[in-house]
């Protein structure tokens, strides 16, 4: 008996000791599970908050930074899903036309003078098409005098902040036109006319030999809401073979300007509408929507669309069978039904997406926000490239 006692007592010594609990200890943990429990519903929520707000903080600041580094140059050429191209928009949104007497055009006096290891070029075309004439086999290019382009300055008007336009011009001719386009070709120094004198991070800083090339560019819709569109000629010295605007027309010294005024761009722009299309001026209202920049070629257009009165297309295809003054500039004319989606897709489509003349998608672009607003054209162009992206997907 007396070694069982002793063994039980071993093992009670072994067991934890429990003390007892107080009253002031069991009033104590009610209070502070009550208070836990007022605090976390006053505060959870503010503490939630202020969590989000750092992070939503930082994450910006961290997409700022990125952005900043991806995308450091202000002015970006005009693109449109896969279609990239070399035209910088550089005054003029498509919403709002810019007024006739807004545009100042003044002409220097003197000519361009190209650099020396240029003129040398320019001799060199001179001669070849001199030599064509005399041969016979083939159309020379007839060395027609033109304008270039000094500077284009842009401001606003002080009270409605309108555009205010100023077009400096100088005069010069197409042989100079053809020697400054060879912009990649080797100097004696092993540059390029393109390094040595452009700046990429500055594009409408050019000198004027180099942008001997100032033309309009016309979208043109019929009656019945198609956008005529035209393939340039096989047989023309610039972007044979290329889609482009409805109607192209270069600055011309002997043709635009009457005396000693200076060349009026919409006059130019109407010019081009009856010799191109065989249209007259009362037949259409015309708007300038903007000024725009070839930056790989340095060639200037002011981009106007036209919208026919009367004329369908029906009844414009029967009028340009009649006779147009310049028809060998354009092999083919197509009709596009004058819709964000349908214009949309037509320059997207992969036969023609690497066929475009530089400046003519921007300028159907702006023809389509002028007529149905800036946001129903994006958004229908969105969706055009979106379905694009997922019919292309594997």
């Amino acid at each position: 008996m007396f070694a069982h006692r002793t063994s039980a007592s071993a093992g009670l010594r072994r067991c934890p000791t429990l003390l007892p609990v107080s009253g002031i200890d069991l009033g104590n943990g009610i209070v502070g599970a009550i208070l836990g429990v007022v605090f976390a519903t006053l505060f959870q929520q503010w503490t939630q908050d202020l969590w989000f707000k750092a992070r939503r903080r930082s994450a910006g600041v961290v997409r700022s930074l990125t952005y900043r580094q991806e995308q450091g140059r202000a002015w970006d050429t005009f693109s449109l899903g896969p279609l990239h191209t070399p035209a910088l928009i550089v005054e003029g949104d498509g919403d709002r036309a810019i007024a006739p007497e807004s545009i100042h055009v003044q002409v220097l006096d003197g000519e361009v003078e190209l650099p020396e290891e240029m003129a040398g070029w320019r001799t060199e075309i001179e001669a070849e098409e001199t030599r064509a004439a005399e041969a016979g086999d083939r159309r020379p290019v007839w060395n027609g005098p033109r304008y270039a382009v000094e500077s284009v300055e842009i401001s606003r008007t002080a009270l409605d902040e309108q555009s205010e336009v100023h077009l400096r011009l100088r005069p010069t001719d197409y042989y100079t036109f053809l020697a400054a386009q060879q912009l990649d070709r080797r100097l004696a120094d092993g540059t390029t006319p393109r390094g040595r004198y452009l700046d990429p991070d500055a594009p409408l800083a050019s000198p004027a030999f180099l942008q001997c090339s100032f033309a309009v560019n016309i979208a043109v819709v019929t009656a019945d809401h198609l956008l005529v569109v035209s393939r340039r000629s096989t047989r023309v010295r610039m972007a044979p073979g290329l889609w482009n605007s409805s109607v192209n027309e270069g600055l011309s010294r002997h043709i635009d300007s009457s005396g000693r005024n200076a060349p009026d761009v919409h006059s130019v722009a109407r010019r081009g509408m009856r010799e191109e299309l065989s249209i007259e001026p009362h037949e259409y209202t015309l708007s300038l929507l903007a000024f725009v920049l070839d930056v790989e070629k340095r060639h200037w257009s002011a981009h106007f669309y036209a919208r026919l009165t009367e004329l369908t297309g029906d009844e414009l295809q029967a009028r340009m069978s009649r006779g147009v003054a310049d028809r060998w500039e354009h092999d083919t004319i197509e009709y596009v039904p004058f819709r964000s989606a349908d214009v949309t897709r037509h320059l997207l489509a992969p036969e023609r997406r690497h066929r475009w003349a530089p400046l003519a998608p921007s300028l159907f672009h702006l023809a389509l926000v002028h007529v149905h607003g800036r946001a129903s054209v994006e958004r229908a162009e969105a969706q055009v490239v979106r379905r694009m992206q997922r019919s292309t997907r594997p």
